[in-house]
């Protein structure tokens, strides 16, 4: 009976759901403008401040204006949002270059947003595992490989920025072929492991968890009819938006027709 009626209420939520105005999520992808370094490869930004890239990111902002964001979310932990865009707001937060503030928060407070979503969450790369694993089995040319790839890619994107505004690379951060590579990086670390031992696997399942970890937020805190942008890593772009459309009552909707082009 209370299998029964547990099922009951999934389905007049979904049922809900589907009667009312779907959600719709604008994803983007982003590199960090102050470069935490954690990553294992990682974009020399250039510096955000100066009036020339200030200009580029009110025009991003602007032009995501025009989808009338109801709702910001962005990669921090949710009480870390939360303060630090009250103190931007009332002009007590120190000035920042990181990408949170400088997108997210400018964002929210241009749309007149009284919060912003925090939706990020601790979680494990086990990549330490693999390398090992790669070395005792006579792989560790094929993943130096691999890093290098990944090097490429951020170099890319370094290079990118004397040639574009920042609104122009984060259009091409966000092309259906960018977002293809970024995630078959991880994939390929499914090729490293035999038999019961599997740390390929491990690190995908890592990755996969704190990336469903952070769509559950987005999910949960998401209204019908809320139209949100939200502002990630690259990285973690394809497994986010494979999330949300495979859930009810959202629309993903295409970063590159809200991104300046140039």
């Amino acid at each position: 009976m209370r299998r029964l009626f547990v099922l009951a209420l999934l389905l007049l939520h979904s049922a809900a759901w589907a009667s009312d105005a779907p959600a719709r999520v604008i994803v983007i992808g982003t590199y960090h403008f102050s470069n935490p370094g954690q990553d294992k490869a990682n974009v020399d930004s250039v510096d955000v401040t100066v009036p020339q890239r200030q200009a580029e990111l009110k025009s991003v902002t602007d032009a995501l204006a025009k989808f009338q964001p109801t709702f910001v979310g962005v990669e921090w932990p949710a009480d870390a949002a939360r303060e630090q865009y009250a103190r931007y707001l009332d002009g007590t937060l120190p000035p920042s270059s990181n990408e949170v503030v400088q997108l997210g928060f400018r964002l929210a407070r241009q749309m007149g947003l009284e919060r912003v979503h925090g939706l990020d969450v601790a979680g494990d790369f086990p990549f330490e595992p693999l390398s090992a694993w790669a070395q005792a089995n006579g792989r560790s040319g094929d993943l130096q490989a691999l890093m290098a790839q990944a090097q490429g890619i951020t170099a890319r994107i370094t290079a990118l920025q004397s040639t574009h505004s920042i609104g122009g690379v984060l259009r091409e951060m966000n092309t259906p072929q960018a977002l293809d590579e970024a995630a078959s990086f991880y994939a390929e670390f499914l090729r490293y492991g035999s038999g019961a031992q599997q740390p390929g696997v491990e690190l995908n399942a890592a990755w996969a968890k704190r990336n469903f970890a952070i769509c559950a937020r987005l999910l949960q805190a998401l209204k019908p009819g809320d139209r949100a942008v939200v502002f990630y890593g690259q990285g973690h772009v394809p497994q986010l938006a494979a999330c949300l459309r495979s859930t009810r009552g959202v629309e993903v909707v295409e970063a590159d027709a809200f991104l300046p082009s140039s």
